[in-house]
């Protein structure tokens, strides 16, 4: 059975973005998909510094590479900040960058984000996709980017415009489609 780790860029409580990774978890789901969710707040791992690298690489982050290594396909649900992934999402995918085997060149990943503003995260998520390319990673082609984030979703975590219903079903599509071979 195909298998899907989910995960979002924000720990905080309320979070959208949270919100959107339970979302395309449940479509994955309904897509015959075995899904993994995890919170990132479960995997404790500083600021990256090569110093601490050399001494010490956090077991977090070997345990968040097999995760990763161990699905075939990875979502990745991320805020934008300042038009640009969120801070635990680089800080993240730095970390994992430097894990053996590579945990980018196994699964195919989406990527996907809620903001307030109107672009819906477009421009972190173009970075955010920059930036797992450069690693190896196949990344599908729709960018789930979703604003405004206080209309986008109703009291159950459904989205509540048609748009979003589609976007949703192209990635969920994509990700069970697309194959590393």
């Amino acid at each position: 059975m195909t298998s899907a780790l989910t995960l979002s860029g924000s720990i905080r409580q309320g979070s959208y973005n949270r919100v959107l990774q339970r979302h395309v978890g449940r479509k994955l789901g309904d897509a015959g998909v075995a899904v993994t969710e995890i919170d990132l707040g479960d995997f404790d791992m500083p600021i990256f510094n090569e110093d601490l690298e050399a001494e010490h690489t956090p077991e977090a982050a070997r345990r968040l590479a097999a995760l990763f290594v161990s699905h075939d396909i990875v979502f990745v649900a991320s805020p934008e900040y300042n038009g640009g992934a969120s801070p635990l999402i680089v800080n993240t995918v730095t970390w994992l960058s430097r894990q053996k085997p590579s945990p980018f060149r196994h699964a195919v990943f989406g990527i996907g984000g809620v903001s307030s503003g109107k672009y819906g995260t477009i421009w972190g998520l173009s970075h955010l996709r920059e930036s797992l390319t450069k690693l190896g990673t196949l990344v599908v082609p729709t960018l789930l980017g979703i604003g405004p984030a206080e209309s986008a979703f109703d009291e159950r975590g459904e989205p509540s415009e048609p748009a979003i219903i589609r976007k949703v079903e192209q990635i969920v599509h994509e990700l069970t489609l697309f194959s590393r071979g």
